[in-house]
């Protein structure tokens, strides 16, 4: 049944059907052809993979990102950066990292990063004599960051499938996304320098103090999510209700940008994005019973133990496997099949769940800012109104910068598990 289903996804993708239909699909044609159990097991599962808690955390923390970007945010934390990198040459596109940073930390999404920041940074840098295809290239590699600095939606994921504490995955996820911010800001720091881009950019700079006094509410709401977990206030789930009335408090009353006009298509895009999510988990969970049921992944975990005999060696081959992966399939559905099979198998080599699960997310996240399916270069492409074939000979620099961050987040465990280790 496992060929049949497996040869089932791999037609329906080269047709283009959706991934969450395709799953549906291939595992129906595996159940009514292949097995003796009753297409009820379809609804079922589906069900009893989108009936968990901790899920609920998803369309809260959707509709915060939505309210926030609708409520001024992007634009005060764009002046922020400006005030703290824009006075030095190439300090425009190191903005759109540090504004992406300060934004991942509010949105949990790298698509709704890529939209609310590159309208504004991407206009701006182009301006300032930066080629368009550069200029969406450092939006889109920078807008990952989203999916990494909590709270993250695949973090998220990654914990109610493998059953792992979603606060430790949050703590975890500071670490890789400083490293990553900071490695992309030198970059372009050097690679400004050698190419003579941003000399101008120090014509638009701002006063810190006022840009702080101006954004000081948007960055404290990373602040109350992350330090109420932490202090044993609420959890994560609960936080991501705190982060929505939050949200909804300081674009409506304190920035006075909110209206109760802009409600509906907030509400809208928060419904539909949350149903594509809640989708794929749904699909991805009856896709896991029936690999279970065959038992698919414990004789891939002894297949593993056989021919890798060190933890630097798995580790290897997970990166090489998800790297493929991340390109074709689309990052939530890829953690929710593989998570529960790769996890265990991780423990057996002595690796932390949090450690890897830092490590699957990282590398995931590459497959947003990689062809064919990277979701990050169509929303850029569409802000800048540019082709993906454009973009490709600049992207490849920072595909690098990034490959090189996930080595180093592999091989040192301490850039992911430092923090945990100190609060736990």
């Amino acid at each position: 049944m496992n060929l049949v289903i497996g040869l089932s996804l791999i037609i329906l993708f080269a047709f283009g059907v959706p991934i969450a239909v395709s799953i549906v699909l291939a595992s129906i044609i595996g159940i009514e052809f292949f097995s003796r159990l009753p297409l009820l097991l379809v609804p079922q599962q589906m069900f009893i993979g989108i009936d968990k808690f901790p899920l609920m955390a998803i369309p809260f923390f959707i509709l915060a990102g939505n309210l926030m970007a609708a409520g001024g945010i992007s634009r005060r934390l764009v002046d922020l950066a400006k005030s703290i990198v824009g006075g030095i040459q190439g300090g425009l596109a190191m903005t759109c990292v540090l504004t992406c940073m300060m934004f991942a930390a509010v949105s949990g999404s790298s698509v709704a990063t890529t939209f609310a920041i590159g309208a504004i940074l991407i206009p701006a840098m182009v301006r300032h004599g930066y080629p368009k295809p550069l200029a969406a290239s450092i939006q889109a590699s920078s807008a990952e960051l989203g999916v990494l600095i909590p709270p993250s939606i695949p973090l998220i994921l990654f914990g109610v499938s493998t059953d792992t504490s979603i606060g430790q995955l949050f703590l975890a996820g500071i670490g890789p996304g400083i490293l990553i911010g900071c490695a992309l800001i030198l970059f372009l720091y050097l690679f400004c320098k050698v190419r003579g881009y941003g000399l101008d950019d120090h014509k638009d700079s701002t006063s810190f103090m006022i840009s702080f006094q101006r954004a000081w509410a948007a960055l404290l709401m990373p602040v109350v999510v992350i330090g109420g977990i932490y202090g044993g206030v609420f959890t994560p789930t609960e936080a991501s209700a705190v982060a929505v009335f939050y949200a909804l408090i300081v674009g409506g009353f304190y920035y006075r940008e909110l209206k109760l006009a802009d409600m509906w298509p907030i509400l809208r895009q928060s419904v539909i994005s949350t149903a594509a999510v809640m989708l794929i988990i749904a699909a991805a969970s009856l896709f896991s019973f029936l690999l279970s049921r065959t038992g698919l992944p414990s004789q891939i975990a002894g297949w593993v133990t056989e021919v890798f005999d060190s933890p630097m060696a798995f580790l290897l081959a997970v990166n090489v496997l998800l790297l493929l992966v991340g390109m074709f399939i689309e990052t939530s559905a890829a953690i929710l099949v593989l998570a529960p099979i790769l996890t265990p198998i991780a423990i057996q080599f002595g690796v932390h769940p949090v450690h890897f699960g830092l490590i699957m997310v990282v590398n995931l996240a590459l497959g947003m800012i990689t062809p064919p399916l990277g979701v990050n270069l169509f929303a850029a492409c569409a802000v800048a109104r540019i082709t993906i074939d454009e973009m490709l000979p600049w992207l490849v620099r920072f595909v690098l910068v990034v490959l090189a961050c996930l080595v180093a987040i592999t091989y040192m465990p301490w850039i992911s598990m430092g923090l945990v280790r100190l609060v736990y």
